[in-house]
């Protein structure tokens, strides 16, 4: 029996000649990745353990980007933890305010995420790298404190399923409504420990921000990882950003997969997930649900051609006089494009604000917070309860055309209706 990308990845890194869903292994990882609430946790772990060094000063990645720039005085001690714990380590891979960007966003942008490779992070939306043909999931605090020390961590193999996108993509559609619709579908623990694979020809015509939006929420369909398979594109993205060698590993014909699901994307239109479950997947120009906040950003839609659509649809447009629309470009690189191509403009003569790279919002941190009641459109990853701020707040997940036009309208719509 055949091998699936992920198994691949995962034998190659327990120095095994083979790998089947449900086997126990222990693997080396190429990179451990934590954040400003993650990192501290683990910091603490890794020093009460009286551990002296991290395996590897250039292979652990510490980003402070929920609450930079900081919000109040605990976010910046937590910050100040990392800050201290890596000029001990020498850690090279420490971004600070001015240099720092949403994590899952100035990884690959800094061409630290490359096929084969074997990555894990104290942030559940690390799979996001699974765009670039690497087997990457999220871990707790504790495990990041262990593979920080040692250079390893324990894995059970997932299963995986499979996911054909044919057909020809409408307008306004993105890879968010592509990995909606699949949630919708599949539920919101309808991969629950496996590894999503996506493939097909529409996959094979994505930008590999469109991947890297997928691959961020398979976890939200409790996936192990996300994974596509490296061809011209990928290739094409990392060479222009790592001279770094890498691995490209590829599914066997003869896999064995636990689901195989086919999807005809000319069906497929702009949809919305409306609270509080990823999966409650509908039509945008179905809805009509008044709104005050809309935030174009974060790990799954801030990079610059979620920009660059949303400023399409805004452009020569206001912001309903009833809505606050923010604007938060994921890294410093896509704030400086998005600033030299004129997209600013746009947003600000809209009436939005654009903000430093933060994810802020998204998780309720700050830049954005919810009041009672208060109803939000989001290019996010997640609508749960008291997400973005109050327990009674509401959160719909959308792609950027569907929130800019939703922001202009004062309601969530589709952009056709702005016509």
């Amino acid at each position: 029996m055949g091998m699936t990308i992920s198994q691949k990845i995962l034998a190659a890194h327990a120095d095994r000649d083979e790998v089947t869903a449900g086997d126990l292994i222990e693997a080396r990882v190429d990179l451990v990745l934590g954040n400003d609430i993650t990192a501290p946790i683990a910091i603490k772990e890794f020093t009460d353990l009286n551990i002296k060094s991290v395996f590897d000063p250039e292979k652990v990645a510490l980003i402070p980007d929920h609450f930079t720039p900081n919000k109040d005085i605990k976010s910046a001690e937590q910050v100040k933890i990392l800050r201290e714990f890596s000029k001990a380590q020498g850690i090279k891979h420490f971004y600070d305010v001015g240099r720092v960007g949403v994590e899952h966003a100035l990884l690959p942008e800094l061409g630290l995420t490359r096929p084969g490779m074997l990555i894990i992070g104290a942030d559940s939306h690390t799979c996001t790298y699974g765009a670039m043909g690497a087997f990457s999931t999220g871990v707790g605090s504790t495990d990041m404190a262990a593979a920080m020390a040692v250079g390893k961590t324990w894995f059970k193999v997932p299963e995986a399923m499979k996911f054909i996108y044919e057909g020809n993509l409408r307008p306004y559609v993105s890879g968010k409504d592509l990995i909606l619709h699949t949630i919708g579908d599949i539920g919101v623990d309808g991969a629950l420990y496996r590894s999503m694979e996506f493939t097909g020809t529409v996959i094979s015509n994505l930008s590999i921000e469109g991947r890297m939006t997928m691959a961020n929420m398979a976890i939200e369909a409790g996936g192990k990882n996300g994974i596509i398979e490296p061809d011209d594109i990928t290739l094409e993205y990392i060479r222009s950003r790592s001279r770094e060698e890498f691995t490209v590993y590829s599914s066997d014909k003869d896999a064995e997969y636990a689901d195989v699901r086919e999807y005809d994307v000319s069906k497929i239109e702009p949809l919305v997930a409306y609270p509080h479950l990823p999966e409650n997947v509908r039509p945008a120009r179905e809805s009509g649900v008044k709104i005050d906040q809309v935030v174009i950003g974060s790990c799954t839609n801030g990079r610059i051609e979620d920009l660059r659509v949303a400023a399409e649809v805004l452009r020569g447009r206001k912001v309903h006089a009833d809505v606050r629309l923010l604007v938060i470009p994921a890294t410093q690189e896509i704030y400086r494009k998005a600033m030299d191509e004129g997209l600013f403009d746009v947003f600000l003569e809209a009436e939005g604000i654009v903000s430093a790279p933060t994810c802020g919002p998204c998780l309720g941190g700050h830049m954005g917070i919810l009041a009672e009641g208060e109803k939000c459109v989001a290019t996010t990853n997640r609508n749960f309860v008291g997400r973005m701020g109050h327990p009674k707040s509401e959160v719909y997940l959308s792609n950027p055309a569907v929130a800019a036009a939703s922001a202009v309208m004062g309601k969530i719509c589709h952009p056709d209706e702005l016509k």
